[in-house]
């Protein structure tokens, strides 16, 4: 059996809203898009640039909601940037040593935080006692996915077993409460 899973294709393209408590910022999710189409680019030349008006066109992205995300990811080290008529943006490292993690960081900070703070700081008392163990695997959880699943695995839909085996699980395409 192989360590990777290959996406369906029955699943590709889905787009849902959901209200749930899990939440991706814009932020995030734009960026995630833009340096898809960066990544789509690199595996043909590592070093060509693109313009960013052209990922924000293609990607419907607001212009200057993307300059200020390419900001973000380019002081993170994840994408590069040249100035000037020929400049635009690029990978700054291969699709393949990116995480999804490394991009939510770069963009909205830690993975999972308890009212702003990381959750092994905060003390809970009497019955909520053990309510820190459980946001501490809630981030333990959110790091085995994102920390493992790079711009490359996304590309190619060939994602790593451990997430494939999460979305076949019974009920993960579905919504559960309100």
């Amino acid at each position: 059996m192989s360590d990777r899973y290959r996406h369906p294709t029955s699943h590709r393209g889905i787009h849902q809203r959901f209200n749930g408590t899990m939440h991706i910022s814009a932020r995030v999710d734009y960026g995630m898009k833009a340096l898809m189409e960066l990544t789509a680019v690199a595996s043909e030349d590592p070093q060509r640039l693109v313009k960013s008006d052209s990922l924000a066109r293609d990607q419907e992205i607001p212009p200057k909601f993307l300059e200020n995300i390419l900001r973000s990811l380019r002081q993170a080290g994840i994408v590069a940037s040249q100035r000037g008529a020929e400049g635009g943006f690029r990978l700054d490292k291969p699709a393949s040593e990116i995480s999804v993690a490394d991009v939510i960081r770069a963009l909205d900070g830690p993975l999972a935080a308890v009212r702003g703070g990381p959750p092994e700081e905060i003390a809970y008392r009497g019955n909520a006692e053990h309510l820190r163990e459980v946001w501490i695997a809630t981030r333990a959880a959110l790091r085995e996915v994102l920390e493992h699943v790079t711009l490359a695995d996304i590309a190619s839909g060939d994602l790593p077993s451990p997430v494939g085996n999460l979305l076949d699980a019974p009920g993960a395409w579905k919504r559960r409460g309100s």
